[in-house]
């Protein structure tokens, strides 16, 4: 991605802002305006925007020449519209695991004047991606898939936020519960689909494929996304906060963690109790605890093994899809993430 394409993808940000803070379908006034432009400031833009980025590179490696700039504010508006939806996720996602600091800033709601105002932003956010789609995309043949696109991706990713949720229910903390299956739905449903899998799916409607023809495309994109957060369970517990922009929690807040699962299938019966005894309490001691465990079993050597297992299966299966062109989308989302630090 060159800098020239993420400096228009930003410019488009400002436009689409723009267009919704002057939506003619409500009369806004000067708060109203000024609180919406700051709450998307504040949740949208703020991350790697690897995702919405994604949409932009993936159209292009479909293309496989310069793109015009109307293709370019066209995949850039579904890339942004990809990232409201991860806004809108994270705001809500928050409030639930009562987190402190995301993108190394505080939480919105943890801002004094914002607190549960944020469960309507959220609801905004959510309601822009429809809007962006009706203004820019309401003409094209694949208008309604994209609208499809989007409702489903949510569907599945608030059904995989559930499943997290009751799994990991305060009050009934029983680690038998969790398993690497369990943990592969929760992850299938809740990330994978709409970090990897929906921004393919939009540059590849775009081009004016067609979703069902690429089954194969998607089962790749949900072992990537699978794999990612793997990392991401890694990163929470053995990530540098000021690196990964946040401050760990998943010991305390009890998360059915790789991490964990992977220690329940090699500690010993002892190790299982002290497991048991400190998982999901939130003194630091019990936290202590768990990670002087994690390090005794060597779970940095035991992901590191996952690591370049799982990536020498990705390129495989990248390789034995018939269209080269897919298979650059695949290996550039797949060279994003390998081995990251954040």
């Amino acid at each position: 991605m060159s800098t020239d394409l993420k400096s228009k993808f930003l410019e488009v940000y400002d436009t689409l802002k723009s267009e919704l803070i002057n939506d003619p379908a409500f009369e806004f006034d000067d708060d109203s305006r000024q609180w919406v432009e700051k709450m998307l400031d504040y949740n949208v833009p703020g991350g790697k925007l690897n995702r919405g980025l994604s949409v932009v590179d993936g159209y292009q490696l479909l293309k496989g020449e310069e793109l015009t700039e109307d293709e370019i504010f066209l995949s850039s508006a579904l890339g942004w519209c990809v990232e409201w939806l991860q806004a809108y996720f994270l705001v809500l996602d928050d409030i639930m695991d009562e987190s402190h600091t995301r993108r190394g800033q505080p939480c919105w709601f943890r801002l004094p004047k914002v607190g549960m105002i944020a469960a309507n932003d959220g609801i905004i956010l959510r309601n822009h991606i429809p809007r962006i789609l009706k203004k820019h995309f309401r003409g094209k043949p694949y208008y309604i898939d994209l609208v499809d696109l989007f409702n489903e991706v949510e569907f599945q990713t608030a059904s995989g936020q559930m499943i997290d949720l009751i799994t990991t229910l305060v009050g009934e903390k029983d680690l038998s519960k969790y398993s690497l299956s369990i943990h592969r739905r929760i992850v299938q449903y809740k990330t994978a689909y709409y970090s990897f899998y929906l921004p393919v799916a939009c540059a590849l409607l775009m081009f004016g494929e067609d979703l069902e023809k690429h089954v194969e495309v998607k089962d790749v994109l949900v072992e990537m996304g699978t794999y990612f957060q793997v990392q991401d369970d890694y990163l929470d517990c053995f990530g540098a906060p000021e690196v990964i922009g946040k401050i760990g929690t998943d010991i305390e807040d009890f998360k059915c963690s790789w991490l964990v699962v992977k220690a329940l299938e090699l500690a010993d019966q002892e190790q299982k109790k002290l497991l048991h005894e400190n998982y999901g309490k939130k003194d630091p001691a019990s936290v202590a605890k768990v990670k002087e465990l994690y390090h005794t079993l060597n779970l940095q050597g035991v992901f590191e093994d996952y690591e370049s297992k799982s990536y020498e299966k990705l390129i495989t299966s990248i390789e034995a899809h018939p269209s080269k062109a897919v298979q650059a989308v695949l290996k550039s989302f797949l060279g994003k993430i390998y081995k990251r630090q954040k």
